[in-house]
């Protein structure tokens, strides 16, 4: 089943009362961000997407696929479900090395080329996390960024879910502007629940949270994309100092150049 579409429909906020966004299409190839302070609910909406709410949840929204409801299937057969949630907890009862796991999925799924798929997926999650994914090393070993760089690598190329949620990535101290570049490759939907002022500025738009409920919804504009450039110079410095750091490096007068540069 090709996913065009993701439609939510409003429920109730934490008080009781209706949200004041009454619906809301999320499109296929769309990045969106989930933003508002802790505890108002952004977790909770991802929830209800992954779960396709049908007012059986306690927000009492409801979800929709092309415009319909889910089929039953979506329900009862894990192969078919179109979500890969990489949460914020990602503990692995699997002590599989890394190159076994990802064979043993590739497989599941029926990739053609299992070899070069696997070698794909460690490619783009060495792109996000500062220290290199070797397939030898046991998923448990994996830090908290390798580990998240991998499941989303994994359910982008292996997986190649249609719809990805995001939640909190920038805790996981990957590159998050390069996860942006890479994932606009892809005609996926993806969203992400954030803190962060660049993911957000960077999405072509963003859901605003407040008490449980969605407020309203706000389109990213050219001055939003300029300041999103000059935040991702910042975070381009950051990760150019953190670097330096990691390696044993002191940082001296002359490193301050790129700052200015």
């Amino acid at each position: 089943m090709e996913i065009k579409k993701i439609t939510i429909i409003g429920g109730y906020g934490k008080d009781g009362s209706k949200e004041k966004v009454d619906q809301f299409d999320l499109i296929s190839g769309d990045i969106i961000s989930i933003v508002g302070p802790t505890g108002c609910g952004k977790t909770t909406l991802i929830n209800d997407i992954e779960l396709f709410a049908n007012s059986n949840t306690p927000s009492g929204r409801i979800i929709l696929i092309n415009g319909e409801p889910i089929p039953e299937d979506f329900t009862f057969d894990p192969s078919k479900h179109p979500i890969a949630l990489i949460s914020q907890h990602t503990n692995f009862l699997s002590d599989l090395p890394v190159g076994e796991f990802l064979t043993i999925h590739a497989k599941i799924r029926g990739a053609k080329d299992v070899e070069s798929v696997v070698e794909e997926t460690i490619q783009f999650a060495n792109q996000l996390t500062g220290e290199a994914i070797i397939k030898e090393t046991a998923m448990t070993e994996l830090s908290g960024g390798q580990t998240r760089s991998l499941l989303i690598a994994d359910a982008v190329v292996i997986g190649n879910s249609p719809i990805i949620l995001l939640d909190e990535i920038e805790n996981a101290g990957i590159n998050k502007t390069k996860a942006l570049e890479l994932l606009k490759k892809y005609d996926k939907l993806f969203v992400f629940v954030t803190h962060d002022p660049t993911i957000a500025l960077l999405s072509d738009c963003r859901i605003i949270m407040k008490n449980g409920a969605m407020q309203k919804i706000v389109t990213s504009n050219p001055e939003e994309r300029n300041a999103a450039e000059v935040l991702k110079k910042m975070d381009d410095t950051f990760l150019h100092f953190r670097g330096l750091i990691r390696a044993g490096e002191e940082i001296r007068n002359e490193d301050l150049n790129y700052i200015i540069n």
